[in-house]
């Protein structure tokens, strides 16, 4: 039998997949114009290959969540990553947009990998290291969509979209190799059963919810069919929650969600997520508008602006896990909240060249990670050890669906606030095209403040807690930090 991994391993290793993954789902943005025109399809269709993947992923992740919980993380995690890389080497192939979007919704079935990571590595780290190595991991939710951005474009310009699939099946097979033989299964489950009927009802009610929010600049947010599914989401899921408190084990406690800090987290980690996508839609319209509406960069030139940001993101992971450990999560993700508040401010007034949007988005950024890593703390050490993936998932669904409103209230604004360009030829005014005012991007960065300051008030009532490191000595025996220590309330 192969040697498993210890946790530095382990950790290396997940940290590799959660970024070809998002590296993946960033590089898919630069290639939709491409397939739009190799398919002959409409935009509206071909953004289904970016929400498809979204969709699938947020209601499928608690129920993956428990069946980690319930199976094995490490066995949950090989069949999520599976799925992918098979659908991700189908994508490469596909005769038509349809194809293409199907094997997009099977991806999304790897997105409940992030959730189960971070069980993983609750499990097998010391509790004192765990929220280091949680900013590991968050990093690469930064450094992911960089590397998608530029590297993705380039291939895409250079090789054609299909490409940019196939080197992606490469990467992530050879990594799902390695952790097949050397990752290793923890020892924390729950003898519950899975509540498939409660996870259908929620699943129902997730997808009803974002479909509404994907289709609606589109189809519009008042016809008859898109708000057939926004009640119906809303109906279901006031179905799941008296379902869930009458059976016997349902997919997961909701007396659970009453424990202050698993509460907290998941309204911060809801407002948070609207801003942070929020900032990032209006950041890369703004820099490839034509001038004067924007600062007229090309796709790779805004991803090369946005490197440093997302570098930035993943030095500061696990600095502000680091500062867990001493502080507690309270102090960091207000101070975060506040920093990202700075982030938003910098937008709506300095903004003018592309090194002030590049300053603007590095506040944003160490702002916006300073939030994520306490929060995702938060939930792996309040949640009982049995309950931690599921626990994740949920908290995962809740950020997925901040990550769709963001671009959706972006949109809209935009939309809202526009302008004809015109130009003069022969005497005559011809028009050139609608493009968002100032007075968009100054009121995305004013609702981005007003989100900050939410999610602050939310982060207020935090429950702090500090890790104890104690060591035991033993003559001729080697030091040996204990594991689980009780957390230590402030």
């Amino acid at each position: 039998m192969a040697q498993k991994l210890g946790a530095g391993g382990t950790l290396l290793l997940l940290a590799l997949m959660l970024l070809v993954i998002n590296y993946v789902e960033t590089m898919v943005i630069p290639a939709l114009p491409t397939i739009e025109k190799d398919f002959s399809t409409s935009a509206t269709t071909a953004g289904w290959v970016t929400s498809a993947y979204l969709i699938v992923g947020a209601a499928t992740a608690p129920l993956f969540g428990k069946l980690a919980d319930r199976y094995g993380k490490k066995r949950m995690y090989i069949f999520a990553v599976a799925f992918y890389i098979v659908a991700v080497g189908l994508a490469g192939f596909s005769p038509n947009i349809g194809f293409l979007i199907g094997a997009r919704a099977i991806q999304g079935l790897g997105f409940a990998i992030f959730p189960i990571t971070i069980a993983i590595i609750t499990d097998i780290f010391p509790r004192e290291r765990v929220a280091f190595a949680q900013g590991v991991l968050s990093g690469m939710l930064g450094i992911g969509p960089a590397l998608g951005l530029i590297v993705g474009s380039y291939i895409v310009q250079d090789l054609g979209w299909p490409f940019a699939f196939h080197t992606a099946f490469i990467l992530s097979l050879i990594i799902f190799v390695l952790s097949l033989r050397y990752l290793r299964e923890t020892d924390v489950r729950t003898k519950e059963s899975v509540d498939y009927v409660g996870t259908a009802i929620l699943m129902t009610s997730v997808v009803a919810l974002l479909v509404y929010l994907t289709q609606g600049p589109n189809i519009g947010w008042l016809t008859p069919e898109n708000l057939a599914l926004l009640v119906l989401g809303i109906v279901m899921f006031g179905v799941f929650l008296p379902y869930e408190r009458r059976i016997r084990e349902p997919l997961m406690k909701l007396s659970l969600f009453e424990i202050r800090n698993v509460a907290v987290a998941n309204l911060a980690g809801l407002t948070s997520g609207i801003g942070m996508f929020l900032f990032f839609i209006a950041v890369v319209y703004y820099t490839q508008l034509p001038r004067p509406y924007g600062l007229g960069l090309t796709i790779i030139q805004s991803g090369l602006l946005m490197a440093p940001v997302a570098l930035s993101m993943l030095v500061f992971g696990p600095l502000m896990g680091r500062l867990i450990q001493r502080v507690g999560p309270k102090p960091v993700v207000i101070t975060g909240t506040i920093i990202a508040a700075l982030g938003f401010l910098a937008v709506l007034v300095y903004r003018a060249t592309k090194y002030d949007l590049l300053l603007d988005g590095l506040i944003s950024g160490v702002g916006l990670v300073s939030v994520i890593v306490p929060l995702v703390n938060m939930i792996a050490v309040s949640l009982p050890a049995e309950y931690r993936a599921v626990g994740l998932g949920m908290n995962t669904l809740l950020r997925a669906l901040g990550s769709s409103i963001g671009p959706v209230v972006a949109t809209v604004i935009m939309t809202t606030y526009q302008s004809w360009d015109i130009a003069i030829l022969q005497g005559k005014i011809l028009p050139v095209g609608e493009f968002p005012t100032p007075t968009a991007f100054n009121y995305i960065a004013i609702f981005g403040i007003i989100l900050m300051l939410l999610t602050l008030i939310f982060s207020s009532f935090t429950q702090n807690y500090t890790f104890k490191h104690p060591l035991q000595e033993q003559k001729g025996v080697e030091q040996v930090p204990q594991r689980l220590e009780p957390i230590q309330p402030v």
